[in-house]
């Protein structure tokens, strides 16, 4: 038995019966139902209508920058490896281009609240290009003065100056990508990075006023062991960021081609990884963090702390998030967009996101509509996923059904979960227990409608 924290215990043997493969949700539908009849008629059709509403929601806006200088082998992500700068000119002038055709549709009324540079590497631009792209976001959208403007930083390419001036362009929360200081894990996975870089570009955040940084831990990674991985918590806890992802590395070579370079006999065995999880999560629960979900942590006083507790807590592609009831709107290649009742996702390539964007079209390559029963899904998964309760009465009423009768085989398949002490089924409601918090993807698999319908995507354990 490990003691996580006074009111959580964790089993190995709850962890081996309930660590199924399974989507993290970070929507519903999730985008492997994404379909190609969703045109970018379909997402014009979807943006036409918020433009002739009063009382729109606010916008989250999410940018895809996908240049590289070299590859990480573990990565899954969209990205270009090249060390042309010459390109990111051109790509400014075609996400310009998708900002104008996405801004002339959405409403003058449309206040944006949030702001997520991804990648790729943004920190890939320069101080000049990143100017320029935030003059751009600035010229298509109305931010409010409270909101939230992230940036993924791969502190390899943090220099003098670097975290301050992305602290003038408005950008107050960061993410670093750190994975593992062991010298032998990151040769391994060929991301070289001394923990006296990731410290000192934490320092210079707090020295900027970032309001919170992020560190991202993968754990499972080739050459990793419980001692190796202990040493790098020590460090991190040390280094004290306001919140910790710890990401479970989900090993697919056949899918992405960079991982094919890890080699495979490197890689911990099964059992390994679920004692360096169990352990780390112990770590930073006993160094003072909170467990916010899934796999993200922070400080008692951050705002994602404070949106679980006041239960505003939301998930979307980039995971949890203290702003809910956005309209998402994605830019760039593949980012998804969530817009009323539907996703959209846009083409892989850069070659065809100009091709798209010089035709005058949206370069949208597939997308799903969801129909009242998926809006409804939705509503009981993303509660779950956030720990917060499934008010079967206010469900009833938004939804017109009994709870009871639609969903009395979920509510059968829900059982080892209540047996087990994961949730407690009461006559009005649905609710995660401490422990429960850990498997509320499992859980929340229980109410998607799709599982057992073909895909092409290979999912990932809970563990």
């Amino acid at each position: 038995m490990t003691t996580l924290s006074p009111d959580m215990e964790i089993s190995e043997e709850l962890v081996r019966k309930f660590d199924k493969l399974g989507p993290r949700y970070t929507s519903y539908p999730t985008a492997d139902r994404f379909h190609a009849a969703f045109t970018e008629q379909t997402y014009r059709s979807y943006l036409d209508l918020r433009a002739g509403k009063d009382n729109n929601p606010p916008l989250s806006i999410y940018i895809h920058l996908p240049f590289c200088e070299s590859l990480c082998y573990f990565c899954a992500c969209n990205k270009i490896i090249t060390k042309d700068h010459e390109r990111v000119g051109e790509y400014l002038r075609y996400l310009d281009k998708e900002m104008a055709l996405v801004a002339s549709r959405i409403g003058r009324d449309r206040k944006t609240v949030q702001l997520h540079l991804g990648g790729g590497t943004p920190t890939f631009f320069n101080a000049d290009e990143l100017r320029q792209l935030m003059a751009t976001v600035r010229r298509h959208f109305d931010f409010t003065a409270d909101a939230e403007l992230g940036v993924e930083i791969d502190p390899r390419t943090v220099e003098a100056g670097t975290l301050s001036m992305l602290a003038e362009l408005g950008f107050n929360r960061n993410s670093f990508g750190v994975q593992d200081f062991d010298p032998a894990v990151q040769q391994a996975v060929n991301r070289i990075q001394p923990l006296s870089m990731v410290e000192k570009a934490v320092v210079e955040s707090r020295k900027a006023n970032f309001q919170s940084i992020n560190a991202d831990l993968i754990y499972g990674l080739p050459k990793q062991t419980m001692e190796s991985f202990s040493r790098t918590l020590d460090d991190l806890i040390r280094v004290s960021p306001d919140r910790i992802a710890l990401y479970n590395y989900a090993h697919l070579p056949a899918r992405f081609k960079a991982q094919r370079l890890i080699v495979e006999s490197d890689l911990p065995s099964a059992e390994a990884r679920l004692q360096i999880f169990l352990m780390s999560m112990r770590r930073l629960l006993d160094a003072g963090y909170v467990y916010i979900g899934l796999d993200h942590f922070s400080k008692p006083d951050d705002e994602l702390n404070k949106a679980r507790l006041d239960k505003t807590l939301h998930r979307n592609f980039q995971g949890y998030t203290t702003r809910s009831e956005c309209d998402l709107i994605g830019l760039g290649v593949s980012a998804i967009s969530k817009v009323g009742d539907s996703y959209s996702q846009a083409v892989r390539t850069v070659s065809a996101y100009y091709q798209h964007l010089d035709a005058g079209r949206l370069p949208i390559e597939k997308g799903f509509e969801l129909s009242q029963d998926d809006v409804l899904r939705r509503d009981i998964i993303m509660t779950l996923m956030c720990s917060a309760t499934v008010e079967m009465e206010a469900i009833n009423r938004d939804y017109g059904i009994d709870f009871n009768t639609y969903f009395s085989a979920e509510l059968l398949r829900l059982k080892p979960y209540e047996e087990a002490g994961l949730i407690t089924i009461e006559p009005s409601a649905i609710r995660v227990t401490p422990k429960g918090r850990l498997f509320v993807r499992a859980s929340g698999m229980v109410f998607d409608k799709y599982l057992g319908q073909p895909t092409t995507s290979t999912y990932s354990k809970l563990i």
